[in-house]
């Protein structure tokens, strides 16, 4: 249970660092938000709890291929938002398009032999 409270707490932290810094400077919260710090985080606990070389390189592996269907998010929300759309609305809508690209994701991948 400590090492589940330490890794909420660090993982808190950096979201809360990303807030901070957003507030004051927009491209430098998007900067460090771009970090692919949740990625290693998990990567290091996940490398932490097993040492499983190979569940560690299917896991990023799948991360890379689910980075690729949550870039259009980034280019919809704001677009939404510069068209008079609520933040929620279009947050939720940024979510459910990401949902979608997701399953669209899985299922390309399958086609091509890539088990995700």
């Amino acid at each position: 249970m400590t090492a589940f409270a330490v890794r909420a707490l660090l993982s808190g932290l950096i979201v809360a660092l990303i807030a901070m810094v957003a507030r004051r400077n927009p491209a430098a919260g998007a900067l460090i938000a771009s970090l692919p710090l949740t990625s290693i985080l998990g990567m290091i606990w996940l490398w932490h709890d097993t040492g499983d070389r190979h569940r560690l390189a299917d896991h990023a592996e799948a991360t890379f291929w689910y980075v690729i269907p949550s870039l259009p998010m980034f280019l919809a929300i704001p677009a939404m938002l510069r068209h008079g759309m609520g933040f929620w609305s279009a947050l939720l809508a940024g979510c459910a398009l990401t949902m979608l690209l997701y399953l669209l994701t899985i299922y390309v991948a399958a086609r091509f032999g890539v088990r995700l």
